[in-house]
This record gives C-alpha cells, structure tokens and sequence, in this order.
C-alpha cells in the first residue's frame, strides 16, 4: 500500500499515494449525455480560438469530477467501490443544468478553465458530501477545500494561469443542456502523450432507496 497524504487516523496509511509506478489514477465522476458533452465541447472549441497557452481536455474525456483520487493502490478499488455505494444509498436521481463560464483560481488568470452548474447545485454537493464521508471512513482523507461542481474544459500550461481568456470567459455559455444523474462512476485515467484516456471501473447506481454496482473491470 502506498503511502497516504498527511497519514490521519491511527497511524494508518492511505489507499491513495503518489507512487504513479503503481496503481491506478483514478476518479469519480458524473459522465455527460452525448449532447450535452457536445454543447460543452462546442463552447471549448470556441475558446480554443483565443491565442492562450492551455492544454484542452479532449471533448470525449469531459465530464463533470466528484471527486479526484490520484494513484489508488489496486487492492482497494473494492473498498471505493463500496464507499460509492454507500453514498447513494437513498439518494434519488436528480437533474442538473450546466452552463456559465469561469476559472479558478480567477476568471481574469484562470489555471483550470470550466463550465459551470446553473441549476442542481445543491443536489450535487450534498452526493459529495455523502461520497467524503464514506471514503474518509475507508483510509482517503478528505480534500479539504471546498467542492464547486463543473465541467473542466482545460488547463493553464502557464503556473501564471491565462489572462488572454479574461474577456472570453466574460462571454458565458448560458443554457448548456441537462444532465440527469442517475449514476456515478468510478473512472480510471491513463496518461498519455496524446492525452488522458479515461476508462469505466464501476457504475454505481442511484436508486433512491438501494445501491447497484455494475463492475466493469480494471482494464486499460
């Protein structure tokens, strides 16, 4: 087992390490509709126009992130897996509106650049709150700041972020779609020169009343 971060509990260590030599990178994550993912895709395309050092996340890998996990020894993707379970017991569906554009750490220099959640908010953090608590209780500490639901359309290769996207991202992209969450996935992420290949490990249902996990398997 790799070492965690920060080492809490009773001198237990972390599932969730830096050691990329080993494991799976790995993340959980809410997938988009295809049109949706390509209304999304169509607002970063524009934005591509703008003359600005950013590396853009290819459209089939956007998606909406609960929850990054880094390198997950591969022994405890079960206990993820369960942990996801937990966390939707009795969690219903609900919809989600995406749309808005903006930056972290700010819009006028953004190293993360995203679309944002208009409407389900509210819904949305409180499954992420849920999926915290559940893996916090299995070793993975929490991330200690906190949680703004979004799309990522693609990061700064500057530290100094991307000041030419200021006035885009002023633009916005109201009216993005809706997206029904009726599941969360725990994905796998595999880097490559040509980019992030992500890849389903699990499929956790909302039910509203129970949990189902479809296992995909930990294939590349």
């Amino acid at each position: 087992m790799t070492a965690g971060r920060g080492g809490r509990g009773r001198g237990a260590t972390s599932p969730v390490g830096r050691d990329r030599s080993h494991g799976v990178r790995s993340f959980v994550a809410v997938l988009l509709p295809d049109a949706v993912r390509a209304r999304v895709a169509a607002v970063a395309a524009d934005l591509r126009q703008v003359p600005a050092a950013v590396s853009w996340v290819h459209p089939e890998n956007l998606h909406l992130t609960l929850r990054f996990l880094g390198t997950v020894d591969e022994a405890a993707l079960a206990g993820i897996r369960e942990a996801l379970e937990e966390a939707v017991v009795g969690t219903a569906s609900f919809t989600l509106r995406l749309g808005g554009l903006g930056g972290f750490p700010s819009p006028r220099a953004p190293r993360v650049v995203w679309v944002g959640v208009e409407a389900g908010a509210e819904a949305l953090a409180a499954l992420h709150a849920r999926l915290e608590a559940a893996l916090q209780s299995r070793g993975i500490p929490r991330e200690g700041r906190p949680f703004h639901g979004h799309v990522t359309l693609g990061r700064a290769r500057d530290p100094r972020g991307a000041p030419p996207l200021a006035g885009a991202l002023e633009g916005g992209a109201a009216g993005l779609g809706e997206v029904l969450v009726e599941a969360v996935c725990l994905m796998r992420s595999e880097l490559d020169p040509a980019g992030a290949r992500h890849s389903v490990l699990a499929r956790v249902a909302l039910t509203g009343v129970a949990s189902r996990v479809d296992s995909v398997g930990t294939g590349s």
